[in-house]
């Protein structure tokens, strides 16, 4: 049903993509990898959410890179269709199925519970185009080593790359905190994806 709502099967496979990756930035082979639909497809789909505004496009490295359009005026109510559950709730929500979707997971982040105790999960630097941090994913908690290992062994063949990740416990995050510590103030300002934040820690 809601394929007829909405246009098409790519195309709301490409909402529940960007609704539920805020923040990242994707380029045209990594959506239909993705998403799995032809690349024609998509690139027509692109060109329709682009002209009504619904996403927005960038280049970089000779690569033309599309992301979700926050500023969009429907954004909140396309998020809680498509998304992890809108910008008003906790993006640790990431058992939020959007409508239809349940056999896609188009965030990344549903694993992440599994490593521990998780209390901040963050996507910046490749994931964003923002390299202000010099990391990739940074996580914050009581984080099992080697289940970490595994996840970012997973995610890099998922992503084709290399990924750069840092882990701090809590106190070592909020003690940072408190003196302005300059990795984490980074972290703070940077262009991220916010996929676990359990005490709102991440207002910047």
């Amino acid at each position: 049903m809601i394929e007829q709502l909405f246009g098409s099967k790519t195309r709301v496979k490409l909402l529940q993509l960007f609704y539920s990756n805020p923040n990242r930035s994707f380029y045209v082979r990594e959506i239909t990898r993705k998403i799995d639909e032809q690349i024609n497809s998509v690139r027509r789909e692109l060109a329709n959410l682009l002209s009504i505004g619904i996403i927005v496009s960038d280049s970089t490295n000779n690569k033309l890179y599309y992301e979700v359009n926050q500023k969009y005026e429907y954004f909140d109510p396309l998020t809680l269709i498509f998304g992890a559950g809108g910008s008003k709730h906790p993006a640790a929500k990431v058992d939020v199925v959007a409508a239809d979707s349940a056999n896609n997971d188009f965030s990344d982040n549903i694993d992440i519970k599994t490593l521990g105790n998780v209390e901040i999960a963050v996507y910046t630097g490749q994931f964003t185009r923002d390299e202000t941090t010099g990391v990739d994913v940074f996580l914050v908690g009581d984080i099992n080593t080697t289940k970490l290992q595994k996840f970012m062994a997973e995610l890099e063949a998922k992503e084709g790359k290399e990924l750069r990740y840092t882990m701090m416990s809590l106190s070592d995050f909020q003690y940072r905190l408190q003196i302005k510590d300059r990795f984490v103030s980074n972290i703070l300002q940077a262009k991220k994806q916010i996929l676990i934040d359990k005490h709102s820690s991440l207002k910047g």
